[in-house]
């Protein structure tokens, strides 16, 4: 089938690994016959986890890996030293050609390195980002960089702008996201040196829709579609905007049971409730690829239950069905060509 997607899903990455990890690909191919999941981890221990499930597993295979990188571990040493771990196993599945993706809950820096080390980066792209979507007051944006270069050049962050524009645009049917870069104020004179440096390339780029800085109080706002920084700031955005949505919907929830009366107005609006407040939680917006590499690479939440990993790879199912990837490839070598010339 055109749209048919193979995915290798680390079987003991993340905090919940492998129980959820093996109902969430479970689930995901009930749901989707188009994705079949290459499971990597220790055989025996996948094998007996699948038994714990009913129904039809023909889609589901396992790729025996016998050692695990952990999260205290230096990446690029782990990456190494462990030719036998499931984050090496499953990038080495797409290097081969014999997966189309890799996801993992494991390791953010282990999976950041083996992406780019063992999938490689597509030509031309100088860092690969990572793109996470979440929830605004008029639908989801997307951020990149969300951690994976706490460093950047003013040229890195043109191209994450390119490539998030690509990715935003395609999966959710913008003709033309509105692209920000993250500031301290809108006027273009303000910012860091990056900040500044990167502002006017923006504006002369052609293959976005720039419209200039924002500041972080408007990002839940929804003002932009794709807002760009390197990844120290990114991931400090991100860690509190989760972070902060936890709180208020503990608040939420707390609130409701403070009285008698409070208790009877949540039964009210609880159905209500419960649809506004699933917007705002992590899972229902799968992983977060590292655009920009010759394939793709998903690292989801390390406390990613099912629902995280079932939304992931079928997200992963319309990241290859958009063709991202080779949008991307094709933006990125015109452009070359052109400075070239």
């Amino acid at each position: 089938m055109e749209d048919k997607i193979i995915v290798a899903v680390d079987g003991m990455g993340g905090d919940n690994a492998p129980y959820e990890i093996v109902k969430g690909c479970i689930e995901a191919v009930r749901l989707q016959p188009n994705i079949h999941v290459k499971l990597v981890g220790p055989e025996e221990l996948m094998r007996s986890e699948l038994q714990k499930f009913d129904g039809n597993k023909e889609n589901i295979e396992i790729v025996n890996a016998t050692e695990v990188i952990s999260c205290d571990e230096a990446p690029v040493n782990a990456i190494r030293r462990k030719k036998d771990s499931t984050i090496v196993v499953g990038c080495n599945l797409v290097k081969k050609g014999e997966a189309d993706a890799f996801l993992s809950a494991g390791s953010t820096g282990a999976i950041l390195v083996g992406g780019q080390l063992i999938v490689g980066r597509i030509k031309g792209v100088e860092r690969p980002p990572i793109g996470t979507m979440f929830p605004t007051a008029k639908g989801v944006s997307l951020l990149v960089d969300s951690g994976a270069n706490v460093d950047a050049r003013a040229s890195h962050l043109v191209q994450f702008a390119k490539m998030g524009s690509i990715y935003f645009g395609n999966t959710m049917g913008v003709e033309k996201p509105r692209v920000a870069i993250v500031n301290i104020g809108l006027e273009e004179e303000k910012g860091n040196q990056l900040v500044k440096e990167t502002y006017p390339l923006l504006k002369e780029c052609k293959d976005i829709n720039f419209i200039g800085s924002i500041e972080a109080r408007e990002i839940p706002n929804g003002y932009a579609d794709v807002i760009v920084c390197e990844g120290f700031v990114g991931n400090v955005i991100l860690k509190l905007y989760e972070g902060t949505t936890k709180a208020l919907i503990g608040i939420v929830k707390k609130s409701f049971h403070s009285s008698l009366k409070s208790k009877i107005g949540g039964l009210l609006v609880k159905p209500a409730l419960k649809s506004t407040l699933k917007k705002l939680m992590a899972d229902e917006y799968g992983s977060a690829p590292l655009l920009g590499l010759n394939g793709l690479v998903l690292k989801t939440h390390g406390s990613a239950t099912a629902k995280e990993v079932k939304n992931s790879l079928l997200q992963a199912l319309d990241f290859k069905k958009q063709k991202i990837n080779e949008k991307i490839k094709e933006t990125i070598t015109i452009n070359d060509s052109l400075e070239e010339l």
